[in-house]
């Protein structure tokens, strides 16, 4: 028996392309503003204070802003910076400078699953603040509330087992209850040594047959459950 569901979010629920050709520049165009203004926010000043550990030799607002504008070129998935796209991000929505385009197939299956009493829940290597800014504003309308909870790297990275057995422990189901959906194999190599079941969302190629441990689809609609 299913009892809940987990989803990637770049690349099945939401095309790449909207995270790499929007969220990403949104976010690096201001990176540098945010680390020069002194920070009224007390999480924007404790993140800035966890990226000034990072930095080797002077840590002066400039090597902040580089050791941040690196970290994105790399796509390095570290705490400090997710956490800090979150808040960017959270107030590009806010203002209305930022709207998420939804893939239409994933929208009308997470509200099915959600009316049909599945639990859903969101890992992602966003932070848990930039997810809810996320699927708070969407081209589909709010869809934040569908969801039970959030997850981020907090918990693990995403290729890592132990993550996804801490996001099962959490829910407090059987592993197996609980599917998980990524268009990434080696996120779900992980999750399956968990004990998840899981699915591959291939929306744009096939894969060759290197994966025949997960369910390969194309859209949320072939999903069976």
């Amino acid at each position: 028996m299913l009892s809940a569901i987990v989803t990637d979010i770049e690349g099945t629920t939401t095309p790449i392309r909207f995270v790499t050709d929007v969220l990403y520049p949104y976010a690096r165009a201001r990176i540098p503003d945010l680390v020069r203004e002194p920070p009224d926010d007390a999480d924007v000043a404790r993140i800035l204070d966890e990226v000034r550990g990072e930095v080797s030799g002077p840590k002066d607002l400039e090597a902040v802003t580089a050791q941040l504008l690196a970290w994105m070129d790399a796509d390095r998935k570290v705490a400090p910076l997710k956490d800090l796209q979150g808040i960017l991000w959270e107030a590009g929505y806010r203002d209305g400078e930022l709207v998420t385009e939804m893939y239409p197939d994933a929208a009308a299956g997470l509200q099915r699953w959600h009316a049909n009493g599945l639990r859903l829940y969101v890992y992602s290597s966003g932070s848990v603040r930039a997810q809810r800014a996320i699927f708070s504003h969407t081209d589909a309308g709010d869809l934040a509330g569908l969801f039970t909870d959030f997850f981020d790297t907090h918990v693990g990275h995403k290729r890592e087992p132990g993550a996804y057995r801490q996001i099962v422990a959490a829910i407090g189901v059987a592993p197996e209850e609980v599917l998980f959906l990524s268009d990434v194999r080696e996120e779900l190599d992980a999750a399956r040594q968990a004990g998840m079941q899981t699915a591959w969302l291939v929306r744009d190629r096939m894969p060759p047959g290197v994966a025949a441990a997960h369910r390969r689809v194309t859209s949320f609609d072939r999903i069976r459950l």
